[in-house]
């Protein structure tokens, strides 16, 4: 056969093409094997316990129990269509989830969920929350995936921030012999900067030589809450450059959808998942991240099932109207969350985060 191309006027060639897809298939390993959770559940670091899981639940079933007591009821809540059979198979799913594992990832919060506090307190606050996870890991009363958002690294907060982490793992690790709990992660909020991340690989790096742990062992999560986390001041997309200055701890990546559309100028009635700023950020996250291994969740839906009426303890009980409108509030935020968590599956976003005990029938 005739023939231009051979073994040796090609040799240089294919080596080249041979580096640049090693190269390649070193940054995009394709997605990961492992367990992905289905959402995070964010709670305040003055609330937490070890069996934080197991309250969410029950608080969970209550909700469902009162508010939607058969499965006709919740499927009318969530306007789940479908035969009769499809509805009891849901609600049996549900309440059997709620009662088994009722939080897949739990995240300690010391920022929104949290506020500024007094050092003295936060100080307090992060060795207790490190005595109950030690405690929960103990008792095996933890979910599958746990960690802590500190404060962002900004000028005004970063000592701060930096100080919570330092406290809480030196306290966990000195009352577990060592040990991290499974899928344990740091989560670092409104970044605007790869500086950021470095500060806090950096810090980890210091933490883990000093308490023994295993190089690497506290990995990071980005959260994408502010426009410069998609784009930078040059024009080039933010997020590689972080995930790049995570230097191999990064886990995943954390849609924030009310500081990144505040961040925006949006006001706060139209501050929603699924307006269309969120759904050009969210789009950017994947095609950065797509083929790298890295874990995408979208944002929380604050509009929260919670009633407006309770009725004091040992007081008269709430009027028909005001069971109503319980009922009514409840069942439009099943409803929304419902809706919001249906569109991000759509959109390939298989994680989420909630706020609120009453938020996991409808996760």
């Amino acid at each position: 056969m005739d023939t231009v191309l051979d073994s040796r006027n090609t040799r240089e060639l294919l080596h080249r093409l041979s580096g640049a897809n090693r190269r390649f298939a070193e940054a995009y390993p394709g997605d990961r094997a492992d367990r992905q959770p289905v959402h995070t559940v964010y709670g305040g670091a003055h609330l937490f316990s070890a069996d934080i899981a197991a309250k969410l639940g029950t608080a969970a079933l209550r909700a469902l129990d009162e508010y939607a007591p058969d499965p006709a009821a919740f499927a009318r809540a969530i306007g789940l269509q479908g035969p009769e059979s499809l509805a009891r198979a849901v609600h049996s799913r549900v309440v059997e989830k709620l009662k088994r594992e009722p939080v897949e990832d739990y995240r300690i919060d010391f920022e929104d969920g949290y506020g500024n506090r007094p050092d003295a307190e936060e100080d307090r606050h992060a060795e207790a929350d490190a005595e109950e996870m030690a405690r929960g890991m103990s008792e095996r009363s933890l979910p599958p995936f746990v960690g802590i958002r500190i404060k962002p690294l900004s000028d005004e907060l970063r000592g701060r921030a930096l100080r919570t982490l330092d406290l809480f793992v030196g306290a966990l690790v000195r009352l577990t012999a060592g040990r991290l709990p499974p899928n344990f992660a740091v989560t670092l909020p409104k970044i605007t900067s790869p500086e950021q991340v470095t500060a806090a690989v950096e810090a980890c790096e210091r933490i883990e030589q000093a308490r023994k742990l295993e190089p690497g062992s506290l990995r990071i999560e980005l959260m994408v809450e502010t426009p410069q986390s998609i784009f930078a001041s040059d024009g080039a997309l933010a997020l590689p450059r972080f995930v790049a200055a995570a230097r191999g701890r990064c886990r995943g990546a954390h849609f924030g959808t009310y500081d990144y559309t505040a961040g925006l100028g949006i006001t706060a009635m139209y501050q929603l998942p699924q307006h269309a700023a969120c759904d050009f950020a969210r789009h950017v996250m994947q095609v950065c991240l797509a083929g790298t291994g890295l874990l995408l969740s979208d944002g929380a839906t604050t509009v929260m099932p919670v009633g407006p009426h309770r009725a004091n303890p040992g007081g008269p009980p709430l009027s028909p109207a005001q069971v109503e409108e319980n009922r009514a509030t409840v069942h439009r935020g099943w409803r929304i969350h419902y809706d919001d968590v249906r569109a991000s599956l759509r959109n390939a976003y298989y994680q989420g985060w909630d706020l609120n005990p009453a938020q996991l029938p409808t996760r």
